[in-house]
């Protein structure tokens, strides 16, 4: 039997930086996660989205932010574990039985960063639009110049879709970005700068239908609460209808609500030996930014480093003072 000090379930950056602040406190860690790479939804759903709420960096790609914090963990001998997920938590004894789909794995001590469970896009509910997946509908960026002098049109009005739009504007041919609502979602200054571009704002509109040979290239739009239509020619349609998550922790043993789980100011769960850090965690004030994950990564190590040895303390030294 291979016991681990912590094991951390989830790849994100919250699950990244806890990896990497267990191995500055000189604990054996194990990473879990059901992606096949680290990063979460940073390198899965908006690699070459840019950051603005990282410290010290004006802006940074989601997919830069990904590799820097993996290169931080190069630091350590850490075991990755991916594309397992996990089904269970047994508690046995001083240990904790962690199942997935392949094996089962023990550790002495949990750290839950579970981001905000399995996800997947919202699709465009539309006849025809499986058709064009992939063939001028996507939901994933991956490589901005794929778009490069292309006509794209973004669907929807919160943050991801504006900065998409902006993004974008420099790249393609054209941008249009279409919402169903006159007023947008995102950030205050995000949408200042899009009514300050030549993006084409499209409101209120509502895609009602898709129209290609071999591929797209019109979209029928209707405008909202009216019998008034248009048709937009389009090279590819990024829908940005956000995402709907699955997070079924039924067979952990711990409390929890679909929005997450409830912690203490320690970041230990309802179960001794089980700690949250990131968007899965639950408590009053809470703000879901990457920075808040990363500050509750620390909190939740040295309070199940303390768990495993009380002799452990829950203040250390912090790294300045380690590398002199």
């Amino acid at each position: 039997m291979d016991v681990y000090d912590i094991t951390i379930v989830g790849a994100g950056p919250a699950g990244m930086f806890a990896a990497f602040y267990a191995g500055m406190r000189n604990a054996k860690t194990k990473i879990i996660d059901t992606l096949p790479k680290l990063g979460g939804q940073l390198t899965t759903l908006y690699p070459e989205k840019y950051i603005y709420d990282i410290p010290g960096f004006p802006k940074i790609k989601a997919d830069e932010l990904a590799q820097n914090l993996e290169k931080q963990l190069t630091m350590f001998n850490h075991r990755y574990c991916l594309e397992e997920e996990v089904v269970k938590l047994n508690y046995q004894d001083d240990l904790i039985e962690i199942v997935t789909n392949q094996r089962t794995h023990y550790s002495k001590a949990v750290i839950l960063a579970l981001g905000n469970g399995s996800f997947q896009p919202r699709r465009l509910r539309v006849e025809q639009a499986e058709k064009f997946e992939n063939n001028g509908i996507d939901y994933f960026i991956s490589d901005l110049m794929k778009y490069a002098g292309k006509k794209v049109v973004i669907a929807g009005g919160g943050d991801s879709a504006v900065d998409w739009a902006l993004m974008l504007e420099p790249i393609a041919k054209e941008v249009s970005i279409v919402h169903r609502r006159d007023k947008f979602r995102a950030h205050e200054h995000s949408i200042q700068q899009l009514k300050n571009s030549s993006v084409q704002i499209l409101t209120p509109y509502i895609i009602r239908g898709v129209k290609g040979e071999q591929s797209l290239d019109t979209l029928h739009l209707q405008v909202a609460k009216s019998d008034e239509t248009a048709d937009l020619a389009v090279d590819y349609l990024i829908v940005n209808y956000g995402f709907s998550t699955n997070l079924d922790l039924k067979e952990w043993q711990i409390n929890s609500s679909r929005q997450g789980i409830p912690v203490n100011s320690d970041m230990k769960s309802s179960r001794d030996g089980v700690y949250c850090c990131g968007d899965i965690t639950l408590y009053d004030g809470k703000v879901d930014l990457i920075a808040t994950g990363f500050g509750e990564a620390p909190t939740a190590v040295n309070n199940a480093l303390h768990y495993i040895d009380p002799k452990n303390r829950t203040q250390p030294m912090h790294s300045s003072s380690l590398f002199q």
